[in-house]
């Protein structure tokens, strides 16, 4: 009582209805419909049908996620109510190699011409969400920007009085050394103060090297006191600098995915292949 034949290249089963007595014709597309697909099409069909099952020629269940391409290979049995049906699918003629191969070329040519046709749209949806999120970073960023701004100039401001204390206190130095060498005492007398005063000065460096790990090298030191004031400074007043760097490390990504998505894209469809099997 259940039957399937090819029409169109597309299986049709038939089969009787068990309220209404009557044969109906279901068609399916093997490749995209499901077994589950199918048995609810069926009782949507007869709202009588209570219960509706597939099952192997040995007893197993079939799932209803599974292809009726793969259900239509084999024998199987349906099971509509109470009642089991035997069904034996036609064998149907397997494609040719070169019939296939041509079915294949035909599918990769229609996929390149849905993204080229497609492909704009995508295009500009993509580069819309881009920009949006620019905007929202850019907009997140400005008020951290402004407080770094005014964090680094206070920082800069604090390093550059600590370099010019330096250099008063080493003038200094110097200008008290000659007066106690030629005004109050002799060079016989200051040469062991100077010789500490240098020895002291190397103790020093070392203990900056032993320290930072690095010389004393006037560029890396000044560097290395502004940093000490920008996070002090940003401390006090609550400058989160992680979330400043993800949201720079956020924009500078989503800008350099808007500046791909904008240069421009060679699509090469095959056109020359299509003219010569023409």
């Amino acid at each position: 009582e259940v039957t399937i034949n090819y029409r169109h290249g597309l299986p049709v089963i038939t089969l009787t209805l068990p309220t209404r007595s009557e044969r109906c014709q279901f068609t399916v597309k093997p490749v995209v419909t499901t077994v589950g697909a199918f048995l609810q099409d069926v009782q949507r069909e007869d709202k009588g049908i209570e219960r509706t099952e597939v099952f192997t020629t040995d007893g197993s269940k079939v799932s209803d996620a599974t292809l009726m391409e793969v259900l239509l290979m084999n024998d199987f049995k349906l099971v509509i109510n109470s009642t089991v049906y035997s069904v034996s699918p036609p064998v149907k003629d397997k494609l040719s190699s070169e019939h296939a191969t041509e079915m294949e070329d035909i599918k990769s040519l229609v996929h390149r011409l849905f993204v080229a046709l497609h492909l704009e749209d995508h295009q500009v949806r993509k580069e819309r969400e881009l920009l949006q999120k620019v905007d929202h970073l850019k907009e997140e960023l400005l008020p951290l920007e402004q407080m770094k701004a005014r964090i680094m100039d206070s920082a800069d401001a604090k390093t550059s009085r600590l370099l010019w204390v330096g250099l008063a206190l080493m003038s200094t130095q110097g200008g008290a050394l000659a007066w106690l060498t030629w005004w109050v005492y002799s060079w016989d007398i200051m040469e062991p103060v100077t010789y500490f005063i240098t020895y002291g000065s190397a103790m020093a460096f070392y203990a900056y090297f032993v320290l930072t790990k690095h010389d004393y090298i006037y560029p890396h030191a000044k560097d290395r006191q502004f940093l000490h004031y920008f996070y002090q400074k940003s401390k006090k007043q609550h400058f989160n600098v992680e979330r400043y760097n993800k949201l720079k490390d956020d924009l500078a990504e989503a800008e350099e995915s808007l500046r791909r998505l904008r240069q421009p894209l060679h699509l090469r469809l095959p056109i020359q292949e299509i003219s010569d099997k023409d």
